[in-house]
């Protein structure tokens, strides 16, 4: 094989997945280096560009994976839509059983946060809502009632 031949089928070995597919190679590192800094005594962790693609690579196979394995789960149930329960199944499928325990304790945390969120978004329309309520009639001084523009309209 002549060395453009090699070049051309790197080029198209490197192109086989789209951007789209990738994981953002920022948030990747950012995860692998706080994990390597937990682990590690230097307070300093670099990663190179290789490595980096790697795990990029890695995670996205295992994330295809794991929504395949879901997505199974979720037929063998006769449904279409996957959810948290067919994730935790699938992890137990494909032997990651010892993720299940502390990804429910996330996603309740998650829920709780949001259900926080929504109920203090809701009581912040009612008050909005109490507020514009429409203030009560004025009088003329004689007992008559002046109508506002608005009740005129209505009318």
């Amino acid at each position: 094989m002549s060395e453009k031949e090699k070049e051309k089928e790197n080029v198209v070995t490197e192109k086989v997945v789209s951007e789209a597919d990738e994981l953002p190679k920022t948030i990747v590192r950012r995860v692998v280096k706080d994990k390597l800094s937990q682990l590690s005594m230097d307070s300093e962790v670099s990663v190179l560009r290789d490595s980096l693609q790697g795990f990029c690579e890695s995670a996205r196979i295992f994330i295809h994976f794991l929504s395949a394995t879901a997505n199974d789960v979720c037929k063998e149930s006769n449904r279409q839509i996957i959810n948290a329960e067919d994730v935790f199944k699938a992890l137990e499928e494909i032997e990651f059983a010892e993720f299940v325990p502390p990804l429910r304790t996330s996603l309740e945390e998650f829920r709780q946060k949001n259900a926080k969120r929504k109920s203090e978004s809701l009581k912040a329309k009612e008050t909005s809502k109490k507020g514009k309520k429409k203030e009560p009639s004025s009088t003329d001084g004689v007992g008559n009632k002046e109508e506002d523009e608005d009740e005129i309209e209505e009318e």
